[in-house]
């Protein structure tokens, strides 16, 4: 099997599940943890009063409301049409993008970017060409919050066994199921951090977070400009 051809079809299921989940999405998940919460609140004071933020795979826009009521503006971008029709009619004041992380365009448009909870559906290949991404939406010198969902090291063999097993050009990292489009990466902090720095970010603060079974790797970054 074509690696790329998977991968655009993993893609494809991911947005279309999260398109199906819209509707009761916000009445059985609630993505704003107290360090969600909390790192959330530091980009937007590293904001001026004023100014702009772009939540980059913003789903039903969870923090649109406290970005606004601390009087900056934000943009809001997803792939799925679905997630955006919530959003949409909970903050139609708020200016939505469709358009998904590996196609963001955006050119020095926003003080401080955020990227929650959605990096988990980015392939390895993908995770370069989304930091740049998000380097170009960022004025120099502005924050980028990203989280990186994580799960115990030791899954991670048993799940690309299964995936060989049934013929997925799969690689370490990557879990193949039934959660959210059967497609999740997870990797190695090493990798991110490289990624991080190749793309033009300089990582000053960073928190972890178990949960139930998994858990999050945040990390807040600075912009800088970019090596020739």
């Amino acid at each position: 099997m074509d690696r790329r051809a998977w991968l655009a079809e993993r893609r494809a299921v991911v947005e279309r599940d999260y398109a199906g989940d819209a509707p009761t999405y916000d009445a059985g998940y609630d993505p704003v943890t107290p360090v969600h919460g909390r790192l959330v609140d530091r980009v937007i004071a590293s904001v001026a009063p004023s100014g702009s933020l772009l939540d980059a795979a913003c789903g039903t826009g969870p923090y649109f409301a406290a970005i606004e009521a601390a009087g900056r503006r934000v943009v809001g971008a997803d792939q799925s049409a679905g997630m955006l029709a919530v959003a949409r009619e909970k903050h139609p004041n708020v200016p939505l993008e469709h358009v998904g992380l590996q196609e963001l365009a955006f050119e020095r448009e926003f003080d401080a970017v955020m990227c929650i909870d959605a990096m988990e559906h980015v392939p390895p290949e993908e995770w370069p060409t989304v930091l740049a991404n998000l380097h170009r939406a960022v004025r120099v010198g502005g924050l980028l919050y990203l989280t990186v969902e994580e799960v115990d090291e030791g899954e991670h063999d048993a799940a690309l066994a299964e995936a060989l097993m049934c013929g997925l050009p799969a690689v370490r990292g990557e879990h193949v199921g039934a959660e959210t489009g059967g497609y999740h990466y997870y990797p190695d902090r090493d990798r991110v951090r490289s990624w991080i720095d190749r793309a033009g970010f300089e990582v000053v603060d960073e928190a972890d977070e178990p949960l139930d079974g998994y858990g999050y790797h945040h990390l807040l970054a600075r912009s800088r400009p970019r090596s020739p």
